[in-house]
């Protein structure tokens, strides 16, 4: 071959590399811009009345009480502040605490726990931060079990306080 071929030969396959190079090279395009949102908007963090059926912690209305004790035990504290919380936000509701106590005892004496027990979840709503004005207590005794067996499980289920929203 001559040299003028050669050299048109290699100039050739040069500029074909080069395309084939260049049509290889892929520059990263910038993601377009949305214009649009897609979350909802931020909600200012404060209860409503529909929160009282959705909420996991609001749904839980029922504290539960060990043999003739009044304490709140601790795994009822989280529920507490969720009510206390619900009341601080909507200042026009109202919760009735319903106590009752299991079947054993005088009439007059579970009377008298089922208030010790509405007072101590009063109590505990108070200093949460809840107003006293959006709670009353009333007793049942051990009028309205839930359960009518008589054996420690039974009892344990009615050894409670109810809330129950009057006004949401």
């Amino acid at each position: 071959m001559n040299k003028t071929v050669r050299v048109a030969l290699v100039a050739l396959l040069c500029v074909g590399a080069a395309a084939c190079s260049k049509k290889q090279e892929v520059k990263p395009q910038p993601a377009p811009e949305q214009t649009t949102q897609t979350q909802a908007p931020v909600s200012d963090g404060k209860y409503t009345p529909a929160d009282l059926d959705t909420d996991a912690c609001l749904r839980q209305r029922v504290v539960y009480f060990d043999f003739d004790k009044t304490e709140i035990k601790p795994e009822f504290q989280q529920i507490m502040a969720c009510h206390a919380k619900y009341l601080q936000d909507r200042p026009t509701s109202h919760i009735r605490l319903e106590g009752n106590t299991d079947e054993r005892g005088t009439r007059e004496y579970n009377l008298g726990l089922g208030e010790r027990r509405g007072n101590a979840v009063s109590s505990a709503l108070q200093a949460a931060g809840g107003s006293a004005s959006q709670l009353e207590t009333i007793s049942y005794g051990k009028e309205k079990p839930v359960c009518r067996e008589h054996n420690e499980d039974c009892w344990g289920k009615n050894r409670r306080v109810e809330i129950v929203y009057t006004a949401q």
